[in-house]
């Protein structure tokens, strides 16, 4: 069966869904010490605002980037300035199938084949050796290339030899030099997303999202940089639970078992703008709005910037498959929720900061990181407690 044949019954499906209403500093982990010790929902495409035309065009540019497979024309999908949903391709073919269904192409050099396995290089070389003070690196749909972001000043040894084996790959790399530091940002009794959670260790992070295993169990999802060491979880004094699951590094996920009594609720906190109800999950999509629900910085919003993005948390803490957003994160807020609309995006994991504040607090432009919610529910055997 030829690959646009397949393509054409993919497209095929994707007309039936859509015609049934598919709704659419320090490089920081979010954690900080208290004061007084001084199989998953099915994804629903992002941004309500374009819950029908969105869907349809993301499902497109999905089905594309299955059905031709990595050695096709297809690199990645974004949403422009305008909200138009772009589709990144590498060749001429490719682009006039895309303008066929509707989507809009836009011409890059090269192929999601060639930029994955510079990405999965350097994943190589930071796990297996470092990456110095490189912050981060993924495939970027808007430029074709791989970027790779390093803090302006950073000319160690280490971090040098890395941009060096990056620099090696050529024009498939883009080196972005930034300011600050990336690290993991861990620092009423009706428990919904975003409220503070604390660990027995001193440290405070915040609630993600509220789930139930396929067994009945009752957890909660958090950044697993807070769940490391299986510690166990309160709130305003009350016990919560103990560590139920925890993935870090590689990824940053964990769920903690709730223990009965508590009013687990399918809402995030909204931090004054009201509890916001949580309908089911989203896929990030590149210029998605997102909001972000977390104990010190409360509700914040921005857009998504990248997806599969690398962070390099400094020794050897490296986290494949985050997704980069603009909302400010600070110290305190990992594990929180981030949220398109009414949809679930991530798990706060980690932030750029100058002086423990974000970026935007400087000028710039905040650089935000969090883990997909759809693959801590899978691997939790979880759903999501959504609201009535």
């Amino acid at each position: 069966m030829s690959g646009r044949f397949r393509v054409g019954a993919a497209l095929a499906g994707v007309v039936v869904l859509t015609a049934g209403g598919l709704v659419a500093a320090n490089w920081a982990t979010a954690e900080t010490r208290t004061k007084t010790d001084q199989k998953a929902d099915p994804p629903v495409r992002p941004d309500a605002v374009r819950q029908v035309t969105g869907a349809r065009s993301q499902l497109v540019a999905e089905a594309l980037e299955a059905q031709l497979g990595p050695d096709s024309g297809v690199v990645g999908s974004y949403y422009d300035d305008a909200g138009e949903l772009v589709v990144a391709v590498s060749d001429l073919s490719t682009a006039q199938l895309v303008r066929q269904i509707g989507a809009i192409p836009r011409l890059v050099r090269f192929t999601a084949r060639q930029l994955n396995a510079v990405q999965s290089q350097l994943n190589r070389i930071a796990i297996r050796s470092s990456a110095g003070k490189v912050r981060s690196w993924y495939v970027d749909p808007v430029s074709g290339t791989v970027i790779v972001s390093v803090p302006k000043g950073a000319r160690d040894s280490i971090t040098q030899r890395f941009l060096s084996r990056a620099e090696a790959n050529g024009d498939k790399v883009t080196l972005r030099r930034v300011a600050g530091m990336v690290t993991t940002t861990a620092d009423d009794f009706g428990l919904r997303g975003g409220v503070q959670v604390d660990k027995n260790t001193g440290y405070v992070c915040s609630l993600g999202f509220n789930a139930r295993t396929t067994k009945g169990t009752p957890i909660f999802l958090t950044a697993g940089h807070c769940t490391s060491g299986k510690p166990s979880f309160s709130r305003n004094g009350y016990i919560l639970g103990n560590t139920y699951t925890s993935s870090f590094p590689g990824n940053d996920f964990g769920s903690v078992g709730v223990i009965e009594g508590w009013d687990q609720q399918g809402f995030v906190d909204g931090w004054g703008a009201g509890n916001v109800a949580v309908k089911g999950i989203a896929e990030p999509t590149v210029g998605s709005t997102l909001c972000k629900s977390g104990k010190s910085t409360g509700w914040t919003c921005g857009r998504i910037v990248a997806r599969n993005v690398t962070v390099n948390y400094g020794s050897n803490r490296v986290v494949r498959g985050l997704f980069e957003h603009t909302a400010c994160v600070e110290a305190g807020d990992s594990g929180g929720a981030s949220m398109t609309g009414n949809y679930a995006q991530g798990i706060t994991s980690g932030a750029a900061l100058i002086n423990g504040r974000c970026l935007e607090k400087y000028g710039q432009t905040n650089e935000s990181y969090a883990q997909p919610v759809g693959e801590a529910l899978e691997s939790t055997h979880s759903r999501l407690i959504l609201a009535n």
